[in-house]
């Protein structure tokens, strides 16, 4: 199976097209978007190119692809706009015999050093997003931790960037912006 996982667009439409132009060209069998997907958010600029209407008619063209969960910015009216689902705040997955927990991280696993990490088994993988700095390491526990980073505001010196899961293994993706 190929998945490629992505987190905070937060509306911007420019970076939603990238994302989409890596999803044309590696072909994943799923998008896995970890919240985060229409609006800013009242800490974050107005991305330069904000347009969550148009975000949204982008990713309902691709919603047979989509499994999407709930980030802290994410609201009932975001869901008016999308075809599909995005009010879980988490999903739970079974990939290549391993358990994947899907969360934005903003409640479950917000902070794994202190140990809130969800009742998984060793051997699973947490997917969150929420901090815009990716992470691929294991936790004391034996839990996966993985995070794309941000589409739209990367912070901690990251670059725009997604996950490619394919193989059995994680890849970091820079975005291209055109």
């Amino acid at each position: 199976m190929k998945i490629l996982i992505a987190s905070d667009i937060h509306g911007d439409a420019h970076s939603c097209e990238a994302l989409l132009r890596l999803f044309d060209m590696h072909k994943p069998d799923l998008l896995l978007l970890l919240g985060d997907l229409l609006y800013h958010g009242p800490r974050n600029p107005i991305p330069k190119h904000y347009d969550p209407r148009r975000v949204a008619e982008l990713l309902s063209a691709y919603s047979a692809y989509i499994l999407g969960v709930r980030g802290n910015c994410d609201s009932e009216v975001d869901q008016m706009m999308l075809n599909f689902p995005i009010l879980s705040e988490t999903a739970m997955l079974f990939v290549d015999g391993k358990i994947w927990m899907a969360a934005h991280g903003h409640r479950a696993g917000a902070n794994p050093s202190a140990d809130d990490l969800p009742p998984l088994s060793e051997g699973s993988v947490f997917l969150s997003g929420h901090t815009h700095i990716p992470v691929h390491e294991t936790h004391k526990s034996g839990i996966l931790l993985i995070n794309p980073g941000s589409v739209t505001f990367p912070k901690g010196g990251s670059d725009k960037s997604c996950v490619l899961y394919e193989n059995q293994s994680f890849s970091l993706l820079t975005l291209s912006l055109e």
